[in-house]
């Protein structure tokens, strides 16, 4: 609990730091006579997070404009959230599986929310800049995680089986990543993010940047993924985000 506590605040106090950044901002905003407009825009990306694997998910965004400096978002990630305990460790078949892992946690975050341009860029050149809030309804989608059994009567047989505590020596390795999603249950929260979005591209019609920011995912109930371990109701997280697309 101290440790959702803690992270909290921290989320709250970047918050807090990137809204005086933007109101100020906005008070000496000015566009450039260099600069060209478009009113739509549809980006994905993938996304790298501090509680996913080496690709967190994918994302998501269709945007078009309702003033000069701002931008109307609808947004949907889908992310495999990991539980931070989580370790994977060798079997005696050389395969690899997280022990002691008993579900898996998808996340479905839909987002509304606000682009506003903070610095706007020429024709095929310079940045574009724009500070980045959205928040929304999180359908977490917990589903079994799957394992390689093998009992002591015939160990060089093995079945995939939901995880329920069993012994070390009896896994063999990871079972399929949908395997159990027929089983999967639904987990309601919410989502909120703050984030600053740059724009590189040099084409008009084409969109490419990354995006960098903090992201809060809240659930109901602690979402179980470690029997044996801490669960979390709060996934604070910092993320990188990198996305192409169109817009006209």
């Amino acid at each position: 609990m101290r440790r959702n506590t803690r992270d909290v605040k921290q989320v709250l106090n970047y918050l807090l730091l990137i809204t005086f950044l933007i109101t100020a901002r906005e008070v000496s905003f000015a566009q450039t006579q260099d600069s060209y407009e478009y009113n739509s825009e549809f980006t994905w990306g993938i996304n790298k997070n501090s509680y996913g694997g080496l690709i967190g998910g994918f994302t998501f965004k269709k945007a078009h404009r309702v003033s000069k400096t701002m931008f109307e978002t609808y947004g949907l990630e889908v992310m495999n959230v990991k539980n931070p305990h989580e370790s994977r460790v060798q079997a005696q078949s050389g395969n690899y599986f997280i022990y002691g892992k008993s579900n898996y946690l998808y996340a479905l975050r839909f987002q509304y929310g606000r682009d506003l341009v903070l610095f706007t860029k020429g024709p095929q050149q310079g940045v574009e800049v724009k500070a980045v809030f959205a928040a929304g309804p999180t359908v977490g989608v917990v589903t079994p995680y799957y394992i390689q059994y093998s009992d002591s009567n015939n160990p060089y047989y093995t079945t995939n089986v939901p995880y329920t505590n069993q012994s070390y020596g009896s896994i063999q390795g990871t079972g399929g990543l949908f395997e159990g999603l027929g089983s999967s249950k639904i987990q309601m929260g919410g989502n909120l993010k703050a984030a600053m979005n740059f724009e590189l591209g040099t084409a008009k019609s084409q969109v490419t940047g990354f995006e960098a920011g903090i992201l809060l995912d809240a659930y109901f109930n602690k979402v179980v993924m470690m029997p044996s371990a801490e669960n979390y109701s709060f996934y604070p997280t910092v993320f990188l985000t990198l996305f192409y697309g169109s817009r006209k």
